[in-house]
Formats: structure tokens, C-alpha cells, sequence
């Protein structure tokens, strides 16, 4: 493929002098479609000499690693994905040292340090425990991106204060940096980075042109002929060429797919029936259908006629089915399995015979608190399935919440969403996706967005489904900077509805919070407070006179300009 991801890959382990080698290497270099959502992966482990099992460690951190990764979800993110890979590989060693007779003696337990780098798209991505190093070889020099982990006593004794296997919980170093053709890094154990310099790396570099297996073989040798008296490991990387925006499937789908011709009622369609228009608009046209193969009726959404030229909204409109087949949950709408090969650019989902949450707020203009807090934690429980998928909607709102006639809340229309392992291989495009009432503050500022807009988004919905209000009213949408945001106020629900406990209010308060840090972090935790008076609720002091009596609050602050004007005068 043109626009793929290449690169050079060369590696090589000894045991040196040593009996054993307690080192390993490994690397993936994937095919499509696993290259463009997972990326090239490098990993390399170095076991501590006064153990006699931790080549197995090793040998354990480096092919768990490389399995693991690419079985993780692709809708992570590298870091989210390597990090749960390493700790669950951390466990597993802690737990055979615990379980074997060097318990007490953790220098003879299941330990190794580790080091990984994974590139994907045009991003580096690096993990660090211990004292291996990742290196870049840049103009003639070898410039270190990884810090040891080792408290070094003296000049020739020290100990490792992190490693695989040491401690039940890992703490992982991570940074990432951007990439160029031509790049070139290399991981290597000690055995071999304190035996040679840059120029004798940049010189076998350069006498080994592409061949960087002979290259990492003859760094060994050089390490060994200086002096090491360790195992040695070493691999090189080098980037040939780096892939453009359309690496993802989904525009490669888009590239492969022609657009569908124009649907009409009792029309036969690519395997379906279609049976009437559900919504046309300028964005979609979605219609009822019947699947001439099983009987089920399912919704088939078109792009517009309006949009078929915008490439950007055929990306987000194909991204919609991609997160419908990853999250399985009753609260999200659901795309049925493929029973054949799809022949146009559409999306089917299935059908929810029902009313949007937006309609049953008019046929319920003052619900009960029972009835939001049920509703609440449906879509809150939807939510947590984007979540665990480090997905965040950043459009949710009435219009976009189905209830069944069973009263089962589906969240649908994923056409905003935010899905972090494909937003790392693009940059941020700074705009405003979700609908401006219901949309978190730090999208307006520029800010990065998390779980936490999501949250504020719910905690917006259950404000105005308790008053048929907005808890700053329009005026999110025209803060655009800190400081403007300092001065929104939030407007307690008691005023509209006094027969709401107080300690509700508070929960709605802290979910709607300006500031994300301020918010809830967990959506189960804002749920609970809903249902449950939490006690940090119920020993906060009155509140402000400007909620409990308004209007005697600006009767006092007229009263007091009134005092000033006439000692102004009088003066």
C-alpha cells in the first residue's frame, strides 16, 4: 500500500560471558488492517543476574507483551493498551515470586526490567521500567529517552527501584514523540549501552547500510570486545516511510465503498426491503427495512445527497458503524452481525420501536425524581460501555436517547464520537461536534476533552429533565476562555422545583461543574449520589442567600449602592 507504514528492523541477543542468557527480544511488524489500528511494536527485557528464573520473566514480560498488545481493544489507545497488558504480566510474575520459595528474597524472584516501543501512524510511543534504554540516533548522536531506574550506591553497585515483578502494583514511564522518515532508534541492555559510544554505533550504522540485523550483531561483538561481561541485547529501528491520514480502515473502507443510489419505499436494496422513511434531513436520510434473508427489520442510514462530496462527514458517518460493532451493551444502540459482503456506503443498525427522550420530557414536563433516577442510571450504565473503551460520545443529549416501549434507554448516533485509538493518529481538529447546550465548557476553550465532558452532558440532561431548564442557561457556549467561565453560575434546581432535596441539587452541581477536575470522575459515583444523600452533601453549610431569596439578595445590594451613592453625595 502506498501510504503504509514501513520500517527496518534489526535485533540481536548473547549471553556474553554468562552461562545463560537471561535477556529477550521480540517484535511484531503486523499486516493491514492490525498495522494501522495497533502499529509496529519492539519490546525488550533484561533479568537480574542474582536470580536463577528471571530469564523466565524475560521471556514472559517480552511474549506476553507482543501477544497481548495486539489483542487489545482498538478503539485503546497505545498507552491504555500497553499499560493494562504490563501490569496483568506484572501481577503474573509477582505472584510466582510469592508463591515460589524466594518469597522473601525478591533479587531471586520472577524480576526483569523492560522496555517497549510501539509506533503507530506517525507517533513513538515508549514504556520504560528499570535500567534497559530506548535511544534515538540523531546526528551523529545517541540521545536517551528513557531515565534508569537504579539508586546507585557506588560506582560499580546499585539496585533496580523498578522492574517487572517487584511490586504488585507497576508504575510505567511513558512519553511519545513525533515521527520523520528517516528516524532511527535503538533499545539495548546494559550490557551493551555501557560498552559502547555513539561513534561506534554510527559507525557500524553506516557500514552496515540496511542491514541492521548485521548491524545490531556487530554492536554485540563491539560491546564484547570493549569489555562487557554481561548478556547483551540490542535492536535498531529505523522509519522508511510514515502513512498519511487515510491509513485507518475505515477510510480505507471509504475509498472501496461507492455511495448507495437514492431509496424509495418497496424499493429492494443491496439484500433488504425498504418499507418507509423514518428521518430525512440535510445530514441523513434513515429509513425502515426488512432483511430479505431473516425477516428482521432493521434502519438503514444513507449519507445525504447534501454531504456525499464531504469527505469528513463520510469518515465520522462509516465511524458510526465501526463503534456500533465494538460496544455490545443494552443502553446503546446495536448494529446487527454482516450476513454478507456490503456493497455500498450505508450503515444498519437495528430498530428501537419507541420515542426519543426529547419527546418524552414534552409528555412529561414535570417528572418524577424516581423517573429521572431511573433514567440516569440507564444511560449512565451506556456511558461506562463507551468509557471502557476509551470512547467518550461528546454528543449526548435528548435527541440522541431512545426509550423503548419497555421504558429501555438506548443511547444512539455516534457521529460526534471521540474514539481515542484512532484520535492519536490524527491531530485534534479543534471543533465543536456535540449540540451547544448540552456540550462541557473545555470544548469551548480548546481544552482536551475526557470522560468528564460526558458526565457534564448527563448531569445537563438530568438538570433539565427535573426543570425543564439549563443549569447556566446558553451562556457555556459564549464562554471561550477561562476567565469568562470563571464567572458562569450555576443556577440551583430549588429555585424551579422545591420539592427536590437539596443534596440532589449538589450531585447535579458537581456534575455540571466548569471546571472537569471538579466534576465527578466516575459516572457510578454520580448515580449514586442521585439516589443516596452523600454525606459531604449533607454538611455543606446553607446555601448562598442569592439561591435561598434572590430577590431580598439584590434588594440588598441595592441597599448598600443606594448607601454608597448618598455618602458619595454628602461627601
Amino acid at each position: 500500500m502506498k501510504d503504509c507504514l514501513k520500517v527496518r528492523l534489526g535485533q540481536c541477543t548473547d549471553k556474553g560471558l554468562k552461562k545463560i542468557n537471561q535477556d529477550f527480544v521480540g517484535a511484531c511488524i503486523p499486516q493491514e488492517p492490525m498495522l494501522s489500528g495497533k502499529g509496529v511494536a519492539l519490546a525488550l527485557a533484561d533479568g537480574i543476574s542474582s536470580s536463577g528464573v528471571s530469564q523466565v520473566a524475560s521471556e514472559t514480560a517480552v511474549s506476553s507483551f507482543l501477544a497481548d498488545y495486539y489483542c487489545t481493544s482498538d478503539a485503546w489507545s497505545v498507552k491504555n493498551s500497553v499499560r493494562k497488558v504490563l501490569q496483568a504480566t506484572n501481577s503474573w510474575l509477582y505472584s510466582q515470586t510469592r508463591a515460589s520459595p524466594y518469597r522473601f528474597d525478591r533479587d531471586k524472584g520472577y524480576i526483569c526490567t523492560f522496555c517497549a516501543l510501539v509506533i503507530k501512524s506517525n507517533t513513538a510511543h515508549l514504556f520504560h521500567c528499570g535500567d534497559s534504554r530506548i535511544y534515538r540516533l540523531l546526528d551523529g548522536t545517541l540521545e536517551p529517552l528513557t531515565e534508569d531506574h537504579r539508586h546507585r550506591l557506588s560506582a560499580d553497585e546499585g539496585y533496580l527501584t523498578r522492574a517487572l515483578g517487584v511490586h504488585q502494583t507497576l508504575e510505567v514511564d511513558y512519553r511519545q514523540c513525533g515521527l520523520e522518515p528517516g528516524d532511527c532508534f535503538m533499545l539495548a541492555t546494559d550490557g551493551v549501552y555501557e560498552f559502547i559510544n555513539a561513534e561506534q554505533v554510527f559507525g557500524v550504522l553506516a557500514g552496515c547500510g540496511d542491514d541492521l540485523d548485521a548491524a545490531a550483531r556487530q554492536l554485540v561483538d563491539t560491546a564484547l570486545a570493549n569489555g562487557s561481561d554481561d548478556n547483551l541485547s540490542v535492536q535498531l529501528l529505523r522509519i522508511e516511510q510514515l502513512p498519511g491520514q487515510s491509513a485507518h480502515e475505515v477510510q480505507q473502507q471509504l475509498d472501496s465503498l461507492p455511495l448507495p443510489p437514492k431509496l424509495q419505499p418497496r424499493m429492494e436494496f443491496d439484500g433488504y426491503k425498504i418499507l418507509r422513511d423514518i428521518y430525512i434531513s440535510s445530514r441523513s436520510h434513515v429509513y425502515l427495512a426488512e432483511d430479505l434473508h431473516t425477516g428482521q427489520q432493521l434502519v438503514i442510514k444513507t449519507p445525504s445527497v447534501e454531504e456525499r462530496s464531504n469527505r469528513e462527514y463520510l469518515e465520522r458517518f462509516l465511524m458510526e458503524d465501526w463503534i456500533a460493532r465494538r460496544i455490545d451493551n443494552l443502553h446503546v444502540l446495536k448494529a446487527p452481525a454482516l450476513q454478507r459482503q456490503r456493497r455500498y456506503l450505508y450503515l444498519v443498525t437495528e430498530y428501537i420501536e419507541g420515542q426519543t427522550l426529547a419527546q418524552w420530557m414534552r409528555d412529561h414536563a414535570v417528572p418524577d425524581l424516581e423517573q429521572v433516577r431511573n433514567l440516569m442510571e440507564q444511560i449512565a450504565r451506556g456511558l461506562q460501555a463507551f468509557h471502557r473503551q476509551e470512547m467518550i460520545h461528546q454528543d449526548l443529549r435528548p435527541n440522541n436517547i431512545m426509550l423503548e416501549r419497555d421504558g429501555t434507554v438506548k443511547i444512539i448516533d455516534f457521529g460526534s464520537t471521540r474514539v481515542a485509538g484512532v484520535a492519536e493518529t490524527r491531530p485534534l481538529d479543534g471543533r465543536i461536534h456535540g449540540t451547544a447546550q448540552f456540550t462541557a465548557p473545555e470544548y469551548f476553550s480548546g481544552e482536551e476533552p475526557s470522560a468528564r465532558s460526558d458526565i457534564f452532558s448527563l448531569g445537563v440532561i438530568c438538570y433539565q429533565l427535573l426543570t425543564g431548564d439549563l443549569p447556566y442557561g446558553t451562556a457555556v457556549a459564549k464562554a471561550r476562555d477561562p476567565r469568562a467561565q470563571q464567572k458562569l453560575q450555576y443556577r440551583s434546581m430549588r429555585l424551579k422545583r422545591r420539592d427536590l432535596p437539596d443534596w440532589v441539587d449538589q450531585a447535579v452541581r458537581k456534575a455540571v461543574q466548569v471546571k472537569p477536575h471538579k466534576r465527578y470522575s466516575l459516572l457510578s459515583e454520580f448515580v449514586t449520589d442521585l439516589r443516596k444523600p452523600n454525606q459531604a452533601f449533607l454538611q455543606k453549610s446553607r446555601p448562598p442567600l442569592i439561591e435561598r431569596n434572590p430577590v431580598l439578595f439584590w434588594q440588598c445590594v441595592s441597599l448598600v449602592l443606594l448607601g454608597l451613592l448618598l455618602w458619595q453625595w454628602f461627601e
